[in-house]
């Protein structure tokens, strides 16, 4: 970790994975699906493959997405076995103001990351994270993220300084 102002950051910005919708059940404490937890699992052994391992993981408090992070923190680990190894554990935020935010609201949770984090993975929900993934990439396409879709955004300089337009998207 690094707090360089020059250094690139990278941001992952992963809707979660598939819920199920029980009767009675409230919104926030949906859980996933069995093929939820699968693909959520495979985009933790495809960030571990890629090295994209965060140093800080922003994640909703509602149950699918934790359930999201806990699924992709395995993946990384090795398991299943075309994973690879997590790296250094990361520090873990459960973020209220993640559930039903504007993309405005999550830039500007962003902006509080300390700056000796080069990679962070936010752990949200629609229409917010793809929303804020077109509103980062100064193209401004666009981009409706499905469960389990993943993001990758980079950008020079301390997160405090995340802008619109400022960050753009990996394709």
């Amino acid at each position: 970790m690094t707090d360089d102002p020059g250094t690139e950051r990278t941001l992952l910005l992963l809707r979660h994975a598939k819920a199920e919708s029980p009767r009675g059940v409230p919104d926030v404490d949906r859980p996933l699906s069995a093929r939820g937890e699968t693909d959520a699992s495979a985009v933790g052994a495809w960030l571990a493959r890629h090295t994209l391992l965060p140093d800080v993981v922003l994640c909703s408090p509602a149950r699918r997405t934790r359930e999201t992070w806990q699924s992709v923190a395995v993946g990384m680990t090795g398991d299943p076995p075309e994973g690879g190894p997590a790296g250094a554990t990361p520090v873990v935020r459960a973020e209220a103001g993640i559930y039903q935010a504007l993309p405005q609201t999550l830039l500007a949770l962003l902006r509080t990351v300390p700056s000796t984090a080069t990679t962070v993975l936010l752990v949200g929900h629609n229409p917010g994270v793809s929303l804020l993934s077109g509103l980062l990439d100064p193209a401004g396409v666009p981009v409706e993220l499905r469960t389990a879709e993943l993001a990758t955004h980079r950008f020079r300089g301390p997160w405090s300084t995340l802008a619109a337009g400022r960050a753009p998207r990996n394709r």
